[in-house]
This record gives structure tokens, C-alpha cells and sequence, in this order.
């Protein structure tokens, strides 16, 4: 136990490493399953060239971007007092972002390379069985969910043990820790930073692509989806894998670190009581900062386990239920462990900011982010999947045409922002309630514990979809084509749970880093009752519109060029309706290629530049208000719409997408049964083409948006902090201080000898 206590910082990074070998071992037994015939495998290529050609044209740009804000990172590092307040950072600070910034983009590519080997894969598995279709194409999901937790804890856990080195820290309430955490929050503004602009770009690749394809082919044509004719169909499984998967990695990177960080910001802040000169928490006061770490790689073991779970026996299985199954019992073993890992790792009592609480509190707070995690998956299946009221309501209101079909769907993404709300409302309260913002902290943490298995999950969907893409464009069996729809509807559904589970997390996780930002910027509070504050608050609530308009107008020029692309081909190629010349993929993937890396850039610059702007251009303007709390007005209006927005955008796509494809069994209508191809069918595709760019370009990069802008404010806090610390807020750290600061002597008399932790207290907050 003493050797376990002395080395636990240790292990934190080999668990990460754990996760990256057994998904090195999953990835090998994909690679050795049969790929099927020439052409699958031909038109398999064609895929993992298009997303591999959008990877590299896409970080030939952010490579750029990267050099650039690492150059400006490293000079604020070496600026070391603003207006006679001493800044703890230092230009490490640069080389941490780079770190960052390349983890991110390799969880991506990690996930890339493994669903376009899955895909082909899939759809020859899929020629035998569901269950063997069910196994390939779930593992090469769990390959991208353990790359994206592995290397997110092996990558923060080993820089903040170097970090530790480097800065000579030795008490965890100390100037050199709080550099060591200020330097490790490069680390998230990198791999938040790569993954707004994977997000978003991938996005806009792969529904421009799917709304030409969908508008040309099925609509006029009348063509099936990802028919071998349609010039667009390799460019939108290109887009699947570029923005569902490399996407979907760069972002839960982004938030799993993310969630750590802030937790660990407001850990440092916890003073653990002393015995003899010696943190009674046996890890030298550590435990508040390391518990996130310790809970999160313990969740890539727990996750591991889950995914033996996911196993169906026929053809009758229900797959929605074996997905479950293995995510529920990730969820109940990280549950039971953390019981004992709070317990051995945290003192009986800590204090953070005048709120007392206990380790069991603690405790408490993290079975609250696992509730608030299972609830939002439950919520946003109800509202997405097949078979449930909300999208039939939806087919029922295609029966009388195109717009009563929008009207559906916009009706039904807005009815389900009220249950989600609630339940972040209520784990926002409960949480703080338990343990304070430490509390609301964990609870995020530990609802992100399982992100691996909540990835592999996700993953899955797009492997599934490209499996069908495959089956469609080799023209195999209909039974094989079956199996994978089967797959792909379950896919669209956890899909949309991810993003629910995503969005949710960001919440939780935007309130720690709001909270920690308040904490490094000097300010009490956020009163709105201030005309600039309350001015940042409209500002703030107002970017996640422009933000998603920029977006949809993106996907909405490059699906223009798309359209105008395959009637072209449609025209001038004569025989491809024939099956006798092949159209011109290439066209459309450069299409989707060009445009996604053009149009990313602005709505990344808003996320990015707007904290900066407001934090240092309104600094010293109004005499009354300093731009830290501008700022934080700023951040509230973004959190509070930006979840809204998310919400709301990612559940109508996956309604309106789900509605598309119940026709594809057929579905009653006033007792009449339509199928593809009827005109109910046709306004369902009408609503699902209104959709595409909700669920998978802005709806989903609204998390991003919010925790980036709250991490680029927590970066600039400590230049735009408030110098002047009210003397009741000092007299309130003296008192703690001297509080927590007791010793007992070898004769047990108690001694209180504080005078030099309680000038450095001074000196420190002044």
C-alpha cells in the first residue's frame, strides 16, 4: 500500500499506455479479418485515399496555425508580472500546446485508419452473419475509443510528472504548482483547438457531400443511397470517416482533457490538512489534483471489460441492446471502484473556496456525473431512434408533404432541450451541493471515465454506414445490405447518443473551467446587473448563432458545387446510368476537400479570437468593470446557448435522419403504407438533407466552441486578472490559512506556527 501511495502519479500514465496496447491488439485482429473481392477492396481504396488526401491537406493548414499560436504562447510564458501581479506560466507553455495540438490530430487519424479498414471489412463479415458484422465493425470503433483515451491520459499524465520535474514542485499549495498547471493547460488549448477546426471541417466535408449526393441522387434520379453511379458516393463515405470518426476522436480528446484539467485547476486549490508536517492524505496533498487522472484511466480498464459485453447470438438479436449492455456495465463497475479510489486516495475533510466537504461527498458527486451521463443517453435515444414517438411523430407529418415535415422536426429538436436541461440543472445543483464546484468538477470527470467505451460506440455507426456504402456500391446480396442497415439505423442512434453525452460533459465542464477561471482572473463574481457585464452576456449568447450560421452556410455553398458537380456527370458521361463508365469521384471528394478547409477557418477564429478580443481590448475602458468580468459575462452567454444550441441541432438531425430510413422497412401513414421512393419518402429526405448539417457540423461542434472559448480565457486570466484583492477576501485565505496550518509537537501540544505560510498567503493574493 505504502509503495502504491508513494508511486501512484506512475501508474497514471501506464494505464494510458494500457489502453494504446490493447488497441493495438484489437487494430491487428481488424487488419486480419477478410477484406471480401477485388472490387470491394477497389472501391475500399477509394475511401482511405479521399480521407487520408482531406487529413493531410487539413494539417498542412493547422500546422501553420499551430507554429503560429505556439510562437505567441511562448513569448506571454516569459512575461512574468501585469501591472505589479506576479503570472505563474512560462514558455513551456508553447511546447505543451504542440503537444497537445499533435495528440489530438493523431486520435483522429487513429480513428480514421481503423474505421476505413473496419468498413470493407464489415461488409464482407456482414456476407455471414449480423453477430460477426456486429464484432468487426464494433471493434474498429473500440480501437478508435481506447487511441483516444490512451493517449489522452498517457499524454496529460506524463506531461504533468514532467512538469512536476521541471518546476521543482514540491507541495501541491504552492506558486510552483500552480505553474505546473498553468503550463498544462497548453496541452488542452492544443488538443481543443485541433479538434474545433477537425470538427467543423470535417463537417462541412461530409454533408456537403451527403446533401449532393442525396438531392441529385435519390431525389432526382432516383437512384439508392451510395449507388456506384452517383459521381458524389465516394466522397460521402470519404465525409463519414473524416467528420463522424476523425472528427468525433479529436473532439472527445479535446474533451476528456479538457474535463481533467479544470478539475485538477480547482484541486490545487484544496488545502489538505497537515499532521506533524505531513499532508494526512499520505500523497503530499496531491489527491485532489490526481483523483480526475487516477478515475479517468481506471474508466479505460473498466471500459475494456464493457466492450466484452456487446455480443448478439442471431439474426433476431437486438444490437441497441448488446451496445447498452457493454456501456452500462463500464458505467456500474467505474461506479463501484471510484467508492474505493476516493476513499484511499482523498482526506476525511477538505475545504475549497468557504464550501467544507467530505471525501464521501466527493464520492457522491461523481455517482451524480454518472447519472447525468446515463439520463442524457437515455433522453436523446428516446428523441432519435426508431420506433419511438418523436420521429414517428415526424413521419406522420410527411405524409402531407415537405414542409410539415420541417416543422416536425425543428418542433421536435426544441421539445428535447427540456429533459436534458433538467437533468445538467439538476447535476449542476446536486453536485455543488456535495462538494462544491470540486464537486461539479468531478462529476464531469467522472462522467467522462468511460469515454472509451462510449467512443467505441460511436464509432461503430460510421463503420456501419460505410459497410452499407460498400455492400450498396458492390451490388451484394439484399440480405447483406439488411445486415448492415441494421447496423447503420442503431449507428445514427448512438451517434446521436454521443453527441448528447459529449454535450452534456461540456456543460459540467465549461462550469470548472468557468469557476477556475473566475479563480485565476481575481474576481468574486459575475453581476450581470453591470451594463458591460450584461452587455458580454448578450454578445456571448449570440456566437453559438452566428457560429452555426457560418457553419450551415458552409456545408450549404460546397453541397451547391456538389449538385452542380454530379448533374454534370449525370450529363456529359454518357453510360453511367447504364453502369457502363465510371463517373468521376476524385471531382467530388476535391469538392468537399477544398471547401471544408476553406470555410473552417472563420467560424474557428470567432471561437478563438473572441475571449482575446474582449479580455484585452476592453481591459482599462470602463473605469467600474474590469474585462475579466466582461469576460466572464461573455462565457456565461456562451455555456447557456451553446449547450441550448447543441442540444437542440444534434437531436432534430438524428430525428429527421432516423424518420428517412424507417421508410426503407416501410411505414403507416393515416393506415397506408409507403416505402422509399413514395412522396411521404421524399419529404422524409427533404427533412434528413434540412438535418445533416445540425447533427453533424454545427449541432456537434457546439461543445467545442464552448470549452475552447472557456480555455483560451483561463490561458489569458492571469494577464487580465484584477490586481486589487478586497481585504475581506484576504482576511478570509488568512484565516484559512492559519486554520489548516496547526501541527502537533512529539509531546502532543498542539502549535500553530503559520507566519511564514501566511505572508506568502499575502503576497501571493496581492
Amino acid at each position: 500500500m505504502e509503495f502504491l501511495q508513494k508511486n501512484l502519479i506512475y501508474f497514471i500514465p501506464l494505464l494510458g499506455l494500457i489502453g494504446i496496447i490493447v488497441m493495438a491488439i484489437k487494430s491487428a485482429w481488424v487488419n486480419k479479418q477478410d477484406a471480401g473481392d477485388a472490387k470491394m477492396q477497389e472501391l475500399a481504396g477509394y475511401i482511405a485515399d479521399g480521407a487520408m488526401a482531406f487529413l493531410k491537406a487539413e494539417w498542412r493548414v493547422l500546422s501553420i496555425f499551430v507554429v503560429f499560436t505556439a510562437a505567441l504562447l511562448a513569448y506571454s510564458g516569459n512575461v512574468h508580472e501585469v501591472n505589479g501581479v506576479a503570472l505563474h506560466s512560462s514558455w513551456i507553455i508553447a511546447i505543451a500546446f504542440i503537444i497537445g495540438a499533435v495528440f489530438s490530430a493523431t486520435a483522429g487519424y487513429i480513428g480514421m485508419k481503423a474505421a476505413t479498414k473496419a468498413n470493407v471489412r464489415t461488409t464482407q463479415a456482414a456476407r455471414t452473419s449480423l453477430s460477426k458484422a456486429l464484432k468487426v465493425s464494433f471493434t474498429g470503433g473500440t480501437v478508435m475509443g481506447l487511441g483516444v483515451a490512451g493517449l489522452a491520459i498517457l499524454g496529460l499524465g506524463g506531461l504533468f510528472i514532467v512538469f512536476l520535474k521541471v518546476f521543482n514542485v514540491i507541495e501541491a499549495n504552492s506558486t510552483e504548482m500552480r505553474t505546473a498547471i498553468e503550463v498544462l493547460t497548453g496541452f488542452s488549448l492544443g488538443a481543443e483547438s485541433i479538434a474545433l477546426f477537425a470538427r467543423v471541417g470535417g463537417g462541412i466535408y461530409t454533408k456537403a457531400a451527403d446533401v449532393g449526393a442525396d438531392l441529385v441522387g435519390k431525389v432526382e434520379a432516383g437512384i439508392p443511397e451510395d449507388d456506384v453511379r452517383n459521381p458524389a458516393t465516394i466522397a460521402d463515405n470519404v465525409g463519414d470517416n473524416v467528420g463522424d470518426v476523425a472528427g468525433m476522436g479529436a473532439d472527445l480528446f479535446g474533451s476528456y482533457v479538457a474535463t481533467i484539467l479544470a478539475t485538477m485547476v480547482l484541486g490545487q486549490e484544496i488545502i489538505v490538512e497537515k499532521l506533524n508536517g505531513v499532508a494526512i492524505d499520505q500523497l503530499n496533498g496531491f489527491s485532489p489534483v490526481l483523483l480526475p487522472m487516477v478515475i479517468c484511466g481506471l474508466g479505460i480498464l473498466f471500459s475494456i471489460v464493457g466492450t466484452w459485453f456487446v455480443r448478439i447470438k442471431g439474426e433476431d438479436s437486438n444490437v441497441q441492446t448488446a451496445l447498452n449492455l457493454g456501456n452500462w456495465s463500464s458505467i456500474v463497475l467505474t461506479a463501484i471502484a471510484c467508492y474505493f479510489i476516493v476513499m484511499f486516495m482523498l482526506p476525511p475533510h477538505l475545504h475549497l473556496r468557504g464550501v467544507d466537504f467530505t471525501n464521501l461527498d466527493v464520492y457522491y458527486a461523481i455517482l451524480v456525473g454518472l447519472v447525468v451521463g446515463t439520463l442524457m443517453s437515455i433522453i436523446t435515444e428516446y428523441y432519435t431512434a426508431m420506433g419511438k414517438g418523436p420521429v414517428n411523430s415526424i413521419i406522420q407529418q410527411s405524409g402531407t408533404g415537405h414542409a410539415t415535415n420541417i416543422i416536425g422536426g425543428l418542433s421536435v429538436g426544441m421539445k428535447s432541450t427540456v429533459a436534458p436541461i433538467l437533468v445538467l440543472a439538476g447535476g449542476i445543483i446536486f453536485s455543488y451541493s456535495f462538494a462544491g464546484l470540486y464537486g461539479v468538477a468531478i462529476a464531469a470527470a467522472g462522467m467522462m471515465a468511460t469515454t472509451a467505451m462510449q467512443l467505441a460506440i460511436d464509432a461503430f455507426g460510421p463503420i456501419a454506414d460505410n459497410a452499407g456504402g460498400i455492400a450498396e456500391m458492390s451490388q451484394l446480396p439484399p440480405e447483406v445490405r439488411e445486415r448492415t442497415d441494421n447496423l447503420d439505423a442503431v449507428g445514427n442512434t448512438t451517434a446521436a447518443t454521443g453527441k448528447g453525452f459529449a454535450i452534456a460533459s461540456a456543460a459540467l465542464t465549461s462550469l470548472a473551467l468557468f469557476a477556475a477561471f473566475v479563480g485565476v482572473a481575481g474576481i468574486d463574481a459575475i453581476d450581470i446587473y453591470k451594463a458591460p457585464v450584461l452587455a458580454g452576456l448578450f454578445v456571448g449568447a449570440m456566437i453559438p448563432f452566428i457560429f452555426s450560421a457560418l457553419c450551415i452556410a458552409a456545408v450549404g455553398k460546397a453541397a451547391m458545387d456538389m449538385v452542380q458537380e454530379v448533374r454534370r456527370q449525370f450529363r456529359e458521361i454518357p453510360g453511367i446510368m447504364e453502369y457502363k463508365a465510371k463517373p468521376e469521384y476524385e471531382k467530388c471528394v476535391a469538392i468537399s476537400t477544398k471547401a471544408s478547409i476553406r470555410e473552417m477557418m472563420l467560424p474557428g477564429a470567432i471561437a478563438l479570437l473572441t475571449p482575446i478580443i474582449v479580455g484585452f481590448g476592453l481591459k482599462n475602458v470602463f473605469p467600474a468593470v474590469s474585462s475579466a468580468e466582461i469576460l466572464g459575462g461573455l462565457l456565461a452567454g456562451v455555456t447557456v446557448s451553446g449547450v441550448l444550441m447543441g442540444i437542440f441541432q444534434s437531436n432534430a438531425g438524428g430525428a429527421w435522419d432516423n424518420a428517412k430510413k424507417s421508410f426503407e422497412k416501410g411505414v403507416k401513414i393515416n393506415g397506408e403504407l409507403f416505402y422509399k421512393g413514395s412522396e411521404p419518402h421524399k419529404a422524409s429526405v427533404t427533412g434528413d438533407t434540412v438535418g445533416d448539417p445540425f447533427k453533424d457540423t454545427s449541432g456537434p461542434s457546439m461543445n467545442i466552441l464552448i470549452k475552447l472559448m472557456s480555455i483560451v480565457s483561463l490561458v489569458i486570466a492571469p494577464y487580465i486578472a484584477v490586481s486589487v484583492v478586497p481585504e475581506m477576501k484576504l482576511s478570509q485565505e488568512i484565516r484559512k490559512e492559519i486554520r489548516v496550518m496547526k501541527t502537533i509537537d512529539a509531546n502532543g501540544i498542539e502549535k500553530i506556527d503559520t507566519l511564514k505560510n501566511l505572508l506568502d498567503t499575502i503576497s501571493v493574493k496581492r
